[in-house]
């Protein structure tokens, strides 16, 4: 059997059918080169051959004339021992390690480094983002404020700016990588760059440190921010203050800060989406014969019209005094339940009237306790 025959098929190499995209093929091909990658499967030759391997198809498959003889003719359109005139180009295939590259970004600062390693030749560096939780009220949640917070953080050094140098000293090219920031290792037919130990992927040395930050290029320090909080956040909202993280190195720009809302419980009032709730007691007389009673708000007082007849649990709603939608959709409702007081430790002469009272009354005043009584004796029946 020739080695062409050997060979497996490439789109079963790529886990793909005939019929796939050029988006499907390159999407297949990245996972299963990440899967595979020779440095994160150390001394596994299993892995390595199949690297080299989904190089091979991938570098046919997402070439449209390549691909189109590999579909007429298959694996012997590669074959010099089997070219026919016209079919195909001379040359082997490329570096396996060249394909992983040009797919995932090359050396400087792409995918190929998050997950293998390896610096940012420019030496620059983002600062990291930084989270910070923060408690506020249910009125300041509700209303929207402005808070000052403190956090600690690395700045940038203000006397080097950032550099790690004395100003007034030379930055001179790193003898170590020679100004590439990266070493490059041989590992076999491949290459693998790594930060230089000795720049920190700079690809400068510094001739005489910073005083300030003692080459670090940056400094500890407390930082007051004034964050603007606005109307209709919750529990859970995170506000974004760009700029505000760590600062860079090398020039680097500074990291986001991400504030975590966390709004305290409060005694009075329940908050489900935009609309507050609260309870409010009212006397029996003032729910037997109706009444004008006050509420709260978050903002101060109202009045509702407490009918004749009120049962404990009935709710009133007040539009347009809940919560301002963060969306700015308008506001939710406050929502206002009714609980009725019983009086307790009735004085004789309390107790006689209440008795004088339900002799009168009957159980015609009460509908509900009528009618349940009846549905129990139906089924005691």
């Amino acid at each position: 059997m020739s080695m062409a025959g050997a060979r497996r098929d490439y789109y079963e190499v790529l886990e793909v059918g005939r019929s796939a995209t050029d988006d499907e093929i390159k999407k297949a091909y990245r996972r299963l080169a990440l899967r595979h990658h020779p440095d994160k499967n150390p001394g596994d030759k299993a892995a390595e051959e199949k690297f080299k391997e989904l190089g091979a198809a991938y570098e046919v498959l997402s070439d449209p004339d390549k691909r189109a003889l590999y579909d007429q003719h298959g694996h012997a359109a590669f074959d010099p021992r089997a070219r026919a005139p016209g079919r195909g180009n001379g040359g082997g295939f490329h570096d396996p390690m060249d394909i992983f590259e040009q797919v995932f970004g090359g050396r400087g600062g792409s995918i190929f480094e998050s997950f293998f390693g390896g610096g940012d030749p420019t030496g620059q560096q983002r600062g990291a983002d930084l989270r910070y939780d923060l408690e506020i009220s249910l009125e300041e949640a509700v209303q929207g404020t402005e808070k000052e917070i403190t956090i600690p953080r690395q700045e940038t050094c203000d006397r080097c700016d950032g550099s790690g140098a004395e100003p007034g000293t030379q930055l001179r090219m790193c003898p170590t990588c020679k100004g590439r920031g990266q070493i490059v290792t041989a590992r076999g037919i491949f290459s693998i760059a790594q930060e230089c130990p000795r720049c920190r992927g700079a690809g400068r040395s510094i001739e005489k440190p910073c005083r300030a930050c003692d080459g670090a290029g940056r400094r500890q320090r407390a930082s007051r921010i004034t964050l603007r909080i606005p109307p209709g956040v919750d529990t859970g909202n995170r506000l974004r203050s760009a700029g505000n993280g760590e600062g860079g190195l090398r020039g680097g720009s500074p990291g986001d800060l991400y504030v975590i809302l966390h709004v305290r419980d409060h005694d009075v009032f329940q908050r489900q989406g935009d609309d507050l709730f609260c309870e409010v007691p009212v006397g029996l007389v003032q729910a037997v014969l109706g009444a004008e009673i006050e509420v709260p708000t978050l903002t101060g007082r109202a009045s509702i019209k407490v009918p004749p007849g009120t049962q404990p649990g009935t709710t009133f709603r007040l539009r347009g005094r809940g919560v301002r939608s963060l969306q700015g959709h308008g506001a939710g409702d406050l929502l206002v339940r009714v609980s009725v007081e019983i009086p307790s430790n009735l004085s004789p002469v309390q107790r006689a009237k209440f008795e004088e009272l339900g002799a009168i009354l009957g159980q015609e005043s009460s509908p509900r306790t009528k009618s349940f009584f009846e549905r129990v004796k139906e089924f005691l029946q």
